[in-house]
């Protein structure tokens, strides 16, 4: 079993990484616990003699009133301040499970099992908890913390191919903003342990010295500016993962243009995304000005202009705040002409 220290003072936790990581619960103080889960992977797996709430599943179900479902239905079974949830499954059902957590009887533990490459390797880690509104991805939640991320690699056997470049797409974005030997290590056959204690590691580091995204942690956003816009605009026909390599690739144009790294930098990571078989070019039906209209409610931005995080070189990147929309539009508007 490989562990991954989350270092928060007292919010500090585990991860950990190895075949029935869910067996580490027994080491966790005895709690009565829900097991949040959707209605795909509800039928597939159980963990143990639990009391289980089903969602509908879909990011479309990603809401303040499935929320509202999951406290309602804690409270018909008297949970109290003491019990837990635990989130089972990918990176829609532990952000909902995270933030029904936060704000339930003003905030109870949970535990994150995830199921998802995607999850695995980016979403379980780190506290970041929301739904989704009309207005955009991700604007009503809050940070809290799980107890521990337990992960079994061998959920990964079970995943459509789609849903694994999802998650590859994370671990493209994990090497470019912060370890250059990872980057290569992903054009090598694919260990999925070492891979995944990796991106752990690199996420545990930044969460440690930026807990609530005031400077740093936005670097963990490559990408995502530009593909949670894709996403809204394709309404959710892109999946996350499909939406933030596109995205990367147009972060990487505009640092190109810009002249923040180089051509041949460009080309590696355009060729690992190719290698990875991951989608990389925005598609037609898009519309630069609606792109942009959705990149307005990014929560990076300030003052009402927009943040990007931008590359200077593989394993390295700068958040870049203020960023002139008319240049986005340029730059999108060339790949449509």
């Amino acid at each position: 079993m490989e562990i991954v220290n989350v270092s928060l003072g007292q919010y500090s936790y585990n991860i950990y990484i190895g075949e029935n990581a869910f067996t580490q619960y027994a080491g966790l103080p005895a709690r009565r616990a829900l097991v949040i889960t959707d209605s795909n992977l509800a039928p597939l797996i159980t963990l143990g003699n639990f009391e289980r709430f089903v969602f509908a599943a879909g990011e479309e179900h990603k809401t303040i009133d499935t929320v509202s479902d999951i406290c309602r239905h804690a409270a018909r079974l008297n949970f109290d301040r003491k019990s837990r949830f635990i989130a089972l499954g990918g990176g829609v059902t532990g952000d909902m499970t995270g933030f029904a957590a936060a704000i339930y009887m003003r905030g109870i533990r949970f535990v994150q099992v995830p199921t998802t490459l995607l999850a695995m390797v980016d979403s379980s880690v780190g506290g970041k908890t929301a739904v989704d509104i009309p207005e955009g991805k991700n604007l009503i939640g809050a940070f809290h913390q799980p107890e521990a991320v337990l992960i079994d690699p061998k959920y990964l056997q079970t995943l459509p191919e789609r849903e694994i470049r999802c998650g590859l797409a994370e671990i493209v974005k994990t090497a470019v903003l912060g370890d250059a030997k990872l980057f290569d290590r992903l054009f090598m056959p694919l260990a999925w342990p070492g891979i995944i204690k990796r991106c752990c590691q690199i996420k545990a580091e930044v969460v440690s010295k930026d807990e609530k995204e005031n400077d740093l942690r936005a670097i963990l956003n490559y990408g995502h500016t530009f593909g949670h816009a894709i996403e809204s605009a394709s309404n959710f026909a892109v999946s996350h993962g499909e939406a933030v390599a596109i995205g990367m690739n147009l972060a990487g144009l505009f640092a190109l243009k810009e002249k923040m790294w180089s051509q041949s930098e460009y080309d590696r990571q355009l060729e690992l995304l190719k290698h990875l078989h991951l989608p990389y070019q925005l598609p037609e039906e898009f519309a630069p000005a609606v792109i942009v209209e959705n990149m307005r409610t990014d929560k990076k931005n300030s003052n009402g202009q927009i943040t990007l995080v931008l590359p200077r070189a593989i394993g390295k990147v700068e958040v870049v705040k203020n960023v002139p929309e008319s240049k986005i539009l340029n730059l999108l508007g060339a790949l449509h002409a």
